[in-house]
C-alpha cells in the first residue's frame, strides 16, 4: 500500500490516479474536518448564529497560522521531489531535516504573538459585543495547540510528494476521524459551545502530527528526518522559503480578504452579513479543497520529470491537471448556481433572516466560480515547475490586486452595499483567471525550452 510510483515510467493517467485520488480524499475529509465545527456551532440552539459568525471572525487568525506550514512545506515538498528526480536523496533529507526545524520554531513564535495580539485582531477583523465572546473562546483555546496544526499540516506535503499518497491521506483521515467524534462530545455533551469544538481540534491535529512524525523517521519512508539535517542553514532553507511564498501568501492574503469582508460586510450589513460570509467561505471551499487534492497529487509527477528532462511527460501531465480542474469547477458551480439554499441550510437551520440573505449572496458571490479550476491548475503548475516569481503573482492577483481593492470601490458605486460587496468576488475571479491563463500559454513553452536545451 505505501509501495513508492516510479514517478519517470507508466501512464500519466495512471499515476495521476493513484496519487491524486487519495490527495483529494483527504482534502475532502479536511474539508470535513474544518466544517464539522461550524456546522455543530451553527445549529446550537438559540446562539447558533452568533457563536456561528464569532467562529467566522478567528478564520483570518487560522489562516495566518496555517499559511507558515505553507510556506513551508508546500516550499519544500516540490524542491525534495526534483532532487529525488535528479537522484540526489541526500540532499532531499537535507531539506526535510531544515523545514522540520523551521516549522516548529515557526509555530511556537506565532503562539506567542497571536496571544497577545488576540483581542485587537479580533476587533480589527469586525467583532461586536455579541460576537468578540465567542471568538475569543474558541481562538484562545486554538492557539494553545497550533504547533501541533503547523507539524501535521507543514509535513504531510513531505510524505505524499514522495508518492506516499495513501499514508498521507490517513493523516488527515485520522484527524478528521477523531474531530467529528471528539465535536460533540465536548460542544453538547460537556456543554463547552465553542471552547469545546476548538479543544476537539487541537487534540485531534496533535494525534495526525504524531502520526506524520513517525513515519518520516520510520523504515517506510525513503526521505528521513534525520538528526544531522535539523540544524538550519540559509542555504538550505532559504531556497525553500522562496518557492512557498506563493502558497504563503496565498493563506495570508486569503486571511486579508477576510479581513475586508467581514470589516465591510460589519459596517453595511451587520452581525447577519457577516454570518453569511462565514457560511459563503466554508461553501467556497467546497470548491477550493478537492482541486487543491488533485493539484497537489499532480506536482509530484511534474517536479519529477521536470527534474529528470522529461519534458513530453510534463506537458502530458499539466494538460489533464487543467481540464479535470475546470471540469470540476464547473460541475460544481452548477450544482450551487441551482440549489443554493440547500448549502446554506447545512450551517444554520434555526434563522430565517440569515437563510434567506445567505441564499441570494451564494448565488452572487459564486458568480465565476466555474472557470476558477483554470488559475488552480496553473498556479500549482509554476510552483511545481520551480517558477516562484510567477506562482507568486498569480497568489497576488486575484486576491491583493482585485478583489481587496474591490471590496472596497464597488460599495462606492452601487446603491446596494451588500450587493456590492458579495459581487466583487466573481468580477474578482474572472478578471484573475483571463490574465493567469495568458500567463501561462506565454511563459510554458519558455520554462520547458531551457530545461530541454
Amino acid at each position: 500500500m505505501n509501495q513508492e510510483p516510479n514517478l519517470g515510467e507508466g501512464k500519466i493517467g495512471t499515476l495521476m490516479v493513484k496519487l491524486a485520488l487519495p490527495a483529494i480524499v483527504a482534502q475532502l475529509v479536511n474539508l470535513l474536518y474544518n466544517m464539522v465545527d461550524r456546522i455543530y456551532i451553527g445549529h446550537v440552539p438559540e446562539v447558533g448564529s452568533l457563536a456561528l459568525t464569532g467562529l467566522g471572525l478567528c478564520f483570518p487568525i487560522l489562516m495566518i497560522v496555517t499559511a507558515f506550514s505553507s510556506l513551508i512545506g508546500f516550499g519544500g515538498a516540490p524542491r525534495i521531489a526534483i532532487f529525488m528526480g535528479k537522484g540526489q536523496n541526500d540532499k532531499a533529507e537535507e531539506i526535510v531535516g531544515n523545514c522540520t526545524s523551521a516549522i516548529v520554531i515557526s509555530a511556537l513564535l506565532i503562539t506567542i504573538i497571536m496571544e497577545i495580539l488576540a483581542v485587537p485582531m479580533l476587533n480589527l477583523f469586525g467583532a461586536s459585543e455579541s460576537t468578540l465572546p465567542y471568538a475569543l473562546s474558541y481562538l484562545r483555546v486554538y492557539l494553545v495547540g497550533s504547533v501541533c496544526v503547523l507539524v501535521a499540516v507543514g509535513m504531510n506535503p513531505f510524505i505524499t510528494t514522495q508518492g506516499f499518497s495513501k499514508t498521507g491521506m490517513k493523516t488527515v483521515l485520522i484527524g478528521a476521524a477523531l474531530n467529528i467524534i471528539l465535536d460533540p462530545i465536548f460542544i453538547f455533551g460537556f456543554q463547552m459551545g465553542v471552547q469545546g469544538a476548538a479543544l476537539a481540534t487541537i487534540l485531534s491535529q496533535s494525534v495526525s502530527a504524531v502520526w506524520v512524525i513517525r513515519f518520516l523517521v520510520g523504515k517506510k519512508t525513503k526521505i528521513k528526518i534525520k538528526k544531522e539535517h535539523l540544524k538550519i542553514k540559509a542555504s538550505v532553507i532559504f531556497p525553500v522559503l522562496a518557492l512557498g511564498v506563493s502558497p504563503f501568501v496565498m493563506m495570508l492574503t486569503e486571511s486579508a480578504l477576510n479581513i475586508a469582508f467581514n470589516a465591510s460586510l460589519s459596517r453595511y450589513g451587520g452581525d447577519i452579513a457577516v454570518g453569511a460570509m462565514t457560511i459563503l467561505a466554508s461553501v467556497m471551499q467546497f470548491l477550493f479543497i478537492p482541486v487543491q487534492g488533485l493539484t497537489q497529487g499532480t506536482q509530484p509527477i511534474i517536479s519529477f520529470n521536470y527534474g529528470s528532462g522529461q519534458i513530453e511527460r510534463v506537458r502530458k501531465a499539466y494538460r489533464r491537471l487543467i481540464v479535470c480542474s475546470l471540469t470540476y469547477t464547473l460541475v460544481f458551480w452548477g450544482i450551487i448556481e441551482l440549489f443554493p439554499e440547500t448549502f446554506v441550510r447545512i450551517f444554520n437551520n434555526n434563522s430565517p433572516e440569515l437563510i434567506a440573505t445567505t441564499t441570494w449572496a451564494l448565488r452572487v458571490y459564486m458568480g465565476a466560480a466555474g472557470i476558477f479550476g483554470i488559475q488552480m491548475a496553473v498556479q500549482q503548475i509554476f510552483m511545481a515547475l520551480g517558477q516562484a516569481k510567477i506562482s507568486l503573482f498569480i497568489a497576488c492577483l486575484r486576491k491583493i490586486i482585485l478583489l481587496i481593492p474591490l471590496i472596497y470601490i464597488l460599495p462606492l458605486l452601487l446603491e446596494d452595499k451588500v450587493f456590492a460587496i458579495f459581487l466583487a468576488e466573481p468580477v474578482a475571479d474572472l478578471l484573475s483567471v483571463v490574465i493567469a491563463s495568458l500567463l501561462f500559454v506565454t511563459n510554458i513553452g519558455k520554462i520547458l525550452g531551457k530545461k530541454k536545451s
